[in-house]
């Protein structure tokens, strides 16, 4: 029986890689989640302005966002009308219509409009992570 001998070298190289680039790329994800939330509430409002019906032209300002961050890993935006503002509870009435109204899908267009960019954004932080050679 042959002893192999392992070289160790580039597994110690990656390990060293990943603690430098781990935090940056959470950090980065973090930054990307708000900047992602923040658009998707300036379209929101813009889209609301341009469609909400004349009786409710305080809607669009009830439009905002919070970001949470569940341990280092996990960033969440929750963007949307604040159904305590002015007029912020006709936000499901005007998102989603009902029998008598068409939905306005003014949030839905903002985040279809974010998804492209948002995902570009996510992908450039993973291949700053994987260029390590």
């Amino acid at each position: 029986m042959s002893s192999a001998r392992f070289d160790m070298s580039d597994v110690r190289r990656l390990e060293r890689h990943l603690a430098r680039v781990v935090p940056r790329a959470r950090r980065d994800a973090r930054m990307v989640v708000r900047r992602g939330a923040l658009n998707v509430k300036k379209d929101w409002r813009a889209n609301a302005r341009a469609s909400a019906p004349k009786h409710a032209p305080y809607y669009p300002r009830t439009v905002n966002y919070d970001v949470a961050s569940y341990g280092p890993d996990v960033t969440m935006a929750i963007i949307g009308p604040d159904k305590g503002g002015p007029q912020g509870a006709l936000g499901n009435l005007l998102e989603y219509g009902s029998v008598k109204n068409p939905p306005h899908r003014d949030g839905g267009r903002a985040l279809d409009a974010e998804e492209p960019r948002f995902e570009a954004q996510l992908a450039l932080i993973v291949a700053r992570g994987l260029a390590w050679w």
